[in-house]
């Protein structure tokens, strides 16, 4: 397997048996009927020991918190609420105590008690190798108001939210320094991006609620390849702003190189790209400010081919879908 985007495109079916499935493969969850008033969606993700995380990087409890949380962020793309979590877990015969596969638990919980999403299942098996951790989360969505990706417009703001860069940035502090290093307080912010990221729901939720026409997808690949799978889901041209997307403060000691790189393809900020009709935008402005969520403007959506430009210094190009592949080199 050489790509796995491509990968997935290969599988995706032919013929649809249940008139009840409205959104399958190609969005970041699956969307059916579920009642009058509301639709359930599911979504579900795998982290596998030394391809997601790394002993050295995370503690247990992290790798449980964020097994939960790439769930919740893609509910959150949706413009979700999760209610229900599921665990399939593979554990190794050798390496892994009793106690600190527990704490992979109590991870989740931690996140589940925030969001009240309770757990209704899973499986427990032996690994040969490495430890495997399956999550599979169920939610409901207003009916009609699911925020798919192919919702993009010509005209529309391309926002999102918080800061990007933390994230990656925290990540490769980990690898150079390991957890126990005296690290200042700049990077103890961006490490906790790394290990305890924050799922969005609010903000997919606010969006829902105004009743706004947007599309939305969660940054777990890096920006360049999320913006990429807004375009490519529209039909529609993208256009960034590499000036007004909002880079993390504690990126500061951290080369612009660098920055760029964390910013633009590092991934797992699991913050939200999304975009929305310009007459909207004032009053989605107001209503995350008001709802203390930061939001911001970083581009626009015009007809074309469904590709994405990225403006530097006032000089448009290409911006290719790089990011996390688990089949390709990742640059």
């Amino acid at each position: 397997m050489k790509d796995e985007f491509a990968f997935i495109q290969s599988l995706l079916p032919k013929k649809q048996y249940h008139r009840s499935l409205i959104k399958g493969i190609g969005d970041d969850a699956a969307l059916f009927h579920h009642g009058d008033e509301y639709d359930t969606v599911v979504c579900v993700d795998t982290l596998v020991e030394n391809i997601h995380f790394k002993r050295c990087t995370m503690l247990p409890a992290h790798i449980g918190y964020k097994a939960l949380a790439v769930n919740l962020s893609d509910i959150a793309a949706m413009g979700g609420i999760p209610n229900y979590y599921l665990v399939s877990i593979a554990v190794p015969k050798k390496g892994w105590k009793d106690c600190e596969v527990k704490e992979i638990y109590d991870g989740m919980n931690e996140l589940a008690e925030r969001f009240k999403v309770d757990l209704i299942g899973g499986d427990t098996v032996s690994s040969n190798q490495e430890l495997v951790i399956t999550v599979t989360a169920i939610g409901t969505v207003a009916k009609g108001r699911r925020l798919f990706r192919q919702n993009s417009k010509s005209g529309d703001v391309v926002f999102v939210t918080d800061f990007l860069g933390a994230s990656a940035a925290g990540l490769s502090l980990l690898l150079e320094h390991g957890m126990n290093y005296p690290y200042a307080k700049e990077q103890r912010e961006l490490i906790e991006q790394h290990q305890k990221p924050n799922p969005q729901i609010k903000a997919g939720l606010l969006l829902v609620n105004m009743g706004v026409r947007a599309a939305l997808n969660d940054i777990s690949d890096g920006i360049a390849s999320e913006a990429n799978e807004l375009a490519e889901a529209s039909g529609k041209t993208i256009v960034l702003d590499y000036g007004k997307i909002p880079k993390h403060p504690a990126l500061g000691s951290f080369s612009n190189k660098e920055i760029e790189d964390f910013v633009l393809y590092g991934g797992e900020d699991f913050q939200l790209i999304g975009t929305a009709n310009k007459k909207n935008w004032d009053q989605i402005q107001s209503a995350f400010h008001e709802a203390n969520i930061k939001i911001t403007e970083i581009g626009y959506v015009k007809n074309g081919e469904p590709k994405v430009y990225l403006l530097k210094n006032h000089s448009p190009f290409i911006l290719d879908k790089r990011g996390y592949n688990h089949f390709r080199k990742n640059e």
